[in-house]
């Protein structure tokens, strides 16, 4: 005689994760990721490209701005993502389930990869408008690299995120946000240091190097 948990599809890592990509698509969330993505790159594109700066420099402080944002943009949208779990079933679906870890690790890289999917719109869009004007001497290279560390130094800060809004609430997520997005800034001394000393902020390590809002 089979029992009926027999019956019972196992909840594995790429169904969660197909299950996360089914939400996403009906969820606000995506189109916001768009709407900011293509906001961030017009407008900032639009700025350097007509600006006196050496645009190399107005890349990096670009890269710089987007990365800096990322612990409370993260911070933002685990809140907001738990709050929509929580009022669909009061997180039924991510801890009342018996593989609850694949759930949330399901959650965390679907979060991570709308992020990143943001940051490649907010560059592309920003590379095309400087490369349009002519100002875009280096290249997409340096510009795809930014992308991949900000996505890589990102990924720490959902997770962190993600733990606080499920166990704190989103506030209490959204106020770690905007502390990290704070140490962020000043670990490259500042918004647009690149731009007034002619340094690229990448190349500078400080204490606060070591704090995670810092590596995006």
């Amino acid at each position: 005689m089979t029992r009926p948990s027999d019956a019972t599809p196992r909840m594995t890592l790429p169904r969660a994760l197909l299950s996360e990509a089914l939400r996403l698509a009906r969820s606000p969330l995506t189109a916001v990721h768009l709407v900011c993505g293509l906001a961030a790159g017009l407008a900032c594109g639009e700025y350097f490209s007509v600006t006196r700066w050496d645009p190399a420099l107005g890349a990096d402080a670009y890269a710089q701005f987007l990365g800096a944002l990322m612990p409370l943009m993260s911070a933002i949208v685990c809140g907001l993502a738990v709050d929509e779990e929580r009022a669909a079933g009061r997180l039924a679906n991510l801890t009342a389930v018996p593989s609850r870890g694949r759930a949330v690790a399901a959650k965390l890289l679907a979060l991570a990869a709308l992020g990143a999917g943001a940051l490649a719109v907010a560059l592309g869009v920003f590379g095309a408008v400087l490369a349009v004007a002519g100002r875009l001497p280096l290249g997409p290279a340096p510009l795809a690299a930014a992308w991949a560390g900000i996505v890589l130094g990102s990924l720490p800060l959902y997770a962190l995120e993600l733990g606080a809004a499920l166990r704190l609430g989103r506030n209490a997520a959204i106020g770690a946000g905007a502390a990290g997005m704070l140490l962020a800034f000043f670990s490259v001394g500042g918004l647009a240091h690149g731009l007034m000393t002619g340094e690229l902020t990448g190349a500078l390590a400080t204490p606060l190097s070591w704090v995670p809002p810092a590596w995006c």
